[in-house]
């Protein structure tokens, strides 16, 4: 049994699929042919060239349901450890109750220079005194000798929606970083809590001190069209995240001051493009929403000690017309 999801508006009763099969292969019914998926799937038997060899296809279409509150609130409360390694992974929960997958951290790529590193001691962990129960910290790190060795000295605290790529984060670490997932709405105000303090010294790539710079987080949310004109996939990674031509919109937080209070922060999305409404329709825009406790922390500068709490993120999204 095979389910596909196709674009909100399309049209069930009116769906012509086409497979590829086996050269000298048959199907039935007929490739390309026009069925009325509203009722429910439609089954196809492929035969091979010889007749010996027949399988049978259960085909059902279902549209992807948008999204229908128009606030998306994001809370932090669902963390657990990977079960594969130490460190703890978020995730949101879908409609049906399983695991988004949503978010992200460094701390896959911090596993490689501190493979002994307790849960607790890695750059995003679990923070109990959250603003309204559990936040999550975001501290940069050293890398120790093995950081250093190969000239990535500090590790920055962070979480955002995407994905990371440990393959990616010893060879092109700006690359690692894949961020964020399919949206369907149009986002008007990117908002939560926060607490910063910056580290005591900031240190470039090398590791030497940089007199009189003081640390900075980054605090931002992008909204980007996730496929060219092409019709490719298109991801944004640590290098061009704030930069891509493909970007609609960003919500920065260009002010984070230093303070051991929960401070609330409300952000407008800038629009750089105007939004495609059919796009929207089609999941054809991803939105990423990025945290770190030292926004060049991706070029491996920043100050050891610098620490981000966060906790009631939200997005707030234009109405829809009913």
């Amino acid at each position: 049994r095979s389910v596909f999801k196709v674009r909100k508006t399309a049209d069930l009763t009116h769906l012509a699929p086409v497979f590829k099969i086996t050269e000298g292969a048959t199907i039935e019914p007929a490739n390309g042919s026009v069925h009325d998926f509203s009722q429910g799937p439609v089954t196809y038997t492929v035969t091979s060239q010889d007749g010996k060899w027949k399988r049978v296809y259960t085909v059902s279409f279902r549209p992807s349901v948008q999204t229908v509150a128009d606030e998306l609130k994001f809370d932090f409360e669902r963390y657990y450890l990977d079960p594969d390694s130490k460190y703890y992974i978020w995730n949101d929960k879908k409609e049906d109750g399983t695991d988004a997958d949503n978010w992200a951290t460094g701390n896959p790529g911090f596993m490689l220079s501190n493979g002994n590193a307790k849960p607790d001691e890695y750059p995003t962990v679990p923070w109990a005194d959250g603003y309204d129960g559990t936040g999550v910290k975001l501290e940069t790190m050293s890398t120790g000798a093995l950081g250093a060795l190969v000239g990535k000295r500090i590790a920055a605290g962070n979480l955002f929606l995407g994905s990371f790529d440990l393959g990616s984060a010893l060879v092109d670490a700006l690359k690692a970083t894949r961020f964020g997932v399919p949206f369907d709405r149009k986002p008007l105000k990117f908002k939560g809590y926060y607490k910063y303090t910056p580290g005591e010294t900031f240190q470039d790539e090398k590791g030497n001190p940089v007199p009189g710079k003081t640390d900075r987080a980054a605090v931002y949310s992008v909204l980007y069209r996730n496929h060219d004109d092409a019709g490719n996939s298109v991801v944004l990674y640590g290098d061009n995240v704030m930069t891509s031509p493909n970007i609609v919109a960003v919500a920065r937080l260009e002010d984070v001051k230093t303070t051991s209070e929960w401070t609330p922060f409300e952000v407008d999305f800038a629009y750089r493009k105007e939004i495609d409404n059919s796009l929207v329709n089609e999941n054809g825009y991803n939105l990423a929403i990025v945290f770190s406790a030292s926004e060049d922390g991706d070029l491996f500068c920043g100050a050891v000690g610098s620490t981000l709490f966060i906790d009631k993120v939200s997005i707030e999204c234009e109405k829809i017309e009913e």
